[in-house]
């Protein structure tokens, strides 16, 4: 694993920084929960439906590259059972356990809605703090006509890893997800977005330093 230096750290905060969209939580039609390795996400998406902002939760998500090597059952499943904890009664819930990625968790989540005759305008969509950008143009590519907001868990840089994801790791997914902002919607699969000087330059320097592990095959 790639030592985390301070100067690595100072340049990790500015793509933390610039992976937030700082939206604010409002009423929406539905609370769309993406899945993933961290449970806090589920927790945020549950409170902020027992808070009122919708009447439904979505929660989207398979086995993706994370939860695939440490998870039996799929990622939708286990966020479930953690709102069902937290009070979120089972028919204001609907599942797609399906999707492996961020694009399948819209695609699938699409197409779930689709056969329930369901047709929301507004979206409070959940995330992983460093994946709020990138979600949000992956979203907005395949459903441009959609009321979108994007939110996350409200935890600080320095303590959001865990044992299981430590900081140089979280590091080297924020730098790939900077590299995907950059070069997908070339491909077709999200929006543009600018990403400022100051952001690509730590982008590089963490690339580098050898954050370099998530990055795709361009």
């Amino acid at each position: 694993m790639t030592r985390v230096d301070p100067s690595a750290l100072d340049d990790a905060r500015i793509l933390w920084d610039y992976h937030h969209m700082g939206h604010t939580p409002e009423k929406s039609d539905t609370i769309l929960v993406l899945g993933s390795h961290d449970l806090r996400v589920a927790e945020c998406g549950a409170g902020l439906w027992l808070q009122g902002l919708a009447p439904w939760l979505i929660l989207s998500g398979g086995l993706g590259n994370v939860t695939r090597g440490i998870w039996a059952e799929p990622e939708a499943d286990r966020f479930a059972a953690i709102a069902y904890k937290m009070g979120v009664p089972p028919d204001a819930i609907l599942i797609e356990n399906r999707s492996t990625n961020t694009g399948e968790n819209i695609l699938f989540t699409r197409r779930l809605l689709q056969e329930r005759s369901m047709d929301p305008r507004s979206f409070l969509l959940v995330q992983k703090p460093y994946m709020e950008r990138r979600s949000y143009a992956t979203f907005k590519r395949q459903w441009p006509d959609k009321q979108l907001l994007v939110t996350s868990p409200r935890i600080p840089f320095e303590e959001y890893p865990t044992e299981e994801i430590p900081m140089a790791r979280v590091i080297e997914i924020m730098v790939g997800d900077l590299q995907r902002i950059r070069y997908y919607p070339g491909k077709g699969f999200q929006i543009p977005q600018l990403i400022p000087d100051e952001v690509w330059n730590a982008y590089e320097r963490l690339v580098a330093k050898g954050f370099s592990r998530h990055l795709a095959n361009l």
